[in-house]
């Protein structure tokens, strides 16, 4: 995307909250997603870290404890 403006990104998290308020739920979303994400987040001892540069794009990143992570099995084929 094009990037979100430094002053969005402490709300991007509340319910019903979007950037562009002329786009409709049909063409925008209903604000929800990254609410949820975070509250998901939050509930596995997680947090939800968003870096963005307009004109250059965003990065999403959920962080989470080192005692909450597993050494994930391969699966033999």
């Amino acid at each position: 995307g094009p990037g979100i403006a430094a002053e969005h990104i402490p709300r991007l998290t509340e319910r019903f909250y979007r950037i562009d308020r002329s786009r409709s739920r049909e063409t925008g979303g209903t604000g929800l997603g990254l609410a949820i994400v975070k509250h998901i987040a939050q509930r596995h001892g997680a947090e939800l870290r968003i870096e963005s540069t307009v004109g250059k794009g965003s990065r999403f990143a959920l962080v989470f404890p080192a005692n909450r992570v597993r050494e994930a099995r391969l699966l033999a084929k």
